[in-house]
C-alpha cells in the first residue's frame, strides 16, 4: 500500500487545489499509522543511544559527522580521523613544498653565481691572451710596478740570506757538539795519563769554553734567523697576497674596459645600448676595487719599507756583534751581546722533560 500510495500521481485542479481521489482516506489512515510507528522506533533508540553516551562517553577519535536527519544513510557521515589525516596529509605537503622550494632557490642562486664566475672567468682569459700577444691594452702605474718588482727581488735575496744562516747554525752545531766531545776525551784521558795530564787538562777546558761560546753564537743566530723568517714568510707575504689581489682586479678592470670599449664602437640599437649600460656598470665596480686594491698595495709598501729597515738594522747588528766576540774569544762581550737584544739562552737539555715529568 505505500509503494502504492508513493507512485500514486496527484491530481490537480484549475484553482490549484489538490483533487480528492476514492483511495485516499484509506492511504492516510495508512500513513498515519506508519509515522506512529516510526516515531515510537525512533524515540526508544534516541533513549537508547543516549544512556549508552552517557556511559561511555563519546571517543573524539570515531565521532561521526551527519549531513541529514537521524537515521539517515551512511553516505553523508564523514570520520573525524579522516579530517585529522587530511590535515597531516596537507600539514607535510606544505613542508615538503616549503623545503622543494628552498633547495629550488639554493640551485638557482649556485647557476647564477657559476655563471657569472664562466662569464668573468672567460673575460680575463680573453684579456691575459691578448695582452702576451700583443693585441690588448693594460694599465700600468710605472711607479708601483717599478716599487713591486724591488719587493721581489729584496724578497729573493733575504731568502738567500736566511738560507746561508741556516746552513752556518747547522754547521756551528754540529762543531758545537764535535768540541763538547772532544772536551769529554780530554778529560779522560788526563785521568787515565798521569805523565800527559797538564797537557790533556788545558785542551779539555780549552774546548769547553769554545762549546760553551758556541751554543751562546747559536742563540744569537737563531734569534737572528727567526726574525729574518718572520720578515720574509709573514711580513712580506702578506703584502705579496695583496699584490696578487691587485694584479688580479688590474687584470679584471682592463677585462671589462675593452669589453665596454668593444660595444661602444658597435651599433647603437635597443638591445645594444642595454648591454652598454651593463658593461658599464660592470666597469664602474672593477674600477672601484683596481683602484681600492692599488692604495691598499700602496700603503703596505709603505709600511713594510719602514719595518724592514727597523727589523734589519737591529738583526745585522746583533749578528755583527756575536760574530766579532766568538771569534775574538771575548766570552763577556758575547754574553753582553745577548743581553742587550734581550736573547735568553736555554740551558742543555731543556727541550727533554725530566724524569718526573716523563709518562
Amino acid at each position: 500500500m505505500l509503494s502504492k500510495a508513493a507512485t500514486m500521481e496527484i491530481s490537480i485542479n484549475r484553482n490549484g487545489d489538490t483533487g480528492t481521489l476514492p483511495e485516499d482516506d484509506s492511504l492516510e489512515q495508512v500513513a498515519k499509522l506508519q509515522w506512529r510507528l516510526d516515531e515510537k522506533v525512533g524515540s526508544s533508540t534516541i533513549t537508547r543511544d543516549l544512556q549508552q553516551v552517557m556511559v561511555s562517553g563519546p571517543n573524539l577519535n570515531e565521532t561521526s559527522i551527519v549531513s541529514g536527519g537521524y537515521g539517515g544513510t551512511a553516505e553523508g557521515i564523514i570520520a573525524t580521523s579522516s579530517i585529522k589525516g587530511s590535515s597531516m596529509q596537507d600539514s607535510s605537503s606544505s613542508s615538503s613544498m616549503t623545503a622543494e622550494e628552498a633547495s629550488r632557490g639554493v640551485a638557482v642562486e649556485k647557476l647564477d653565481f657559476m655563471k657569472k664566475w664562466g662569464l668573468n672567468t672567460y673575460k680575463c682569459t680573453k684579456q691575459m691572451i691578448s695582452e702576451r700577444f700583443g693585441r690588448g691594452s693594460r694599465t700600468v702605474d710605472l711607479e708601483l710596478e717599478a716599487q713591486i718588482e724591488v719587493l721581489r727581488d729584496t724578497k729573493r735575496k733575504y731568502e738567500n740570506v736566511l738560507r746561508l744562516a741556516r746552513a752556518l747554525t747547522n754547521h756551528l752545531y754540529s762543531m758545537v757538539q764535535t768540541q763538547h766531545a772532544l772536551g769529554d776525551t780530554f778529560t779522560d784521558l788526563s785521568l787515565k795519563s798521569p805523565e800527559l795530564r797538564d797537557e790533556f787538562g788545558y785542551n779539555a777546558e780549552t774546548q769547553k769554553l769554545l762549546c760553551k761560546n758556541g751554543e751562546t753564537l747559536l742563540g744569537a743566530i737563531n734569534f737572528f734567523v727567526s726574525s729574518i723568517n718572520t720578515l720574509i714568510n709573514k711580513t712580506m707575504e702578506d703584502t705579496l697576497m695583496t699584490i696578487k689581489m691587485y694584479e688580479a682586479a688590474r687584470l679584471e678592470f682592463d677585462a671589462y674596459r675593452a669589453d665596454l670599449e668593444e660595444l661602444s664602437v658597435g651599433p647603437r640599437d635597443a638591445v645594444t645600448m642595454a648591454r652598454i649600460d651593463t658593461a658599464q656598470e660592470q666597469y664602474q665596480i672593477h674600477k672601484d676595487k683596481y683602484e681600492r686594491l692599488r692604495s691598499d698595495v700602496t700603503i703596505k709598501l709603505k709600511f713594510l719599507d719602514e719595518n724592514k729597515v727597523k727589523v734589519m738594522h737591529k738583526q745585522l747588528l746583533l749578528f755583527h756583534n756575536a760574530i766579532s766576540a766568538y771569534f775574538a774569544g771575548n766570552q763577556q762581550q758575547l754574553e753582553q751581546t745577548l743581553r742587550q737584544f734581550n736573547i735568553k739562552l736555554r740551558p742543555p737539555g731543556a727541550d727533554k722533560p725530566s724524569w718526573l715529568e716523563e709518562p
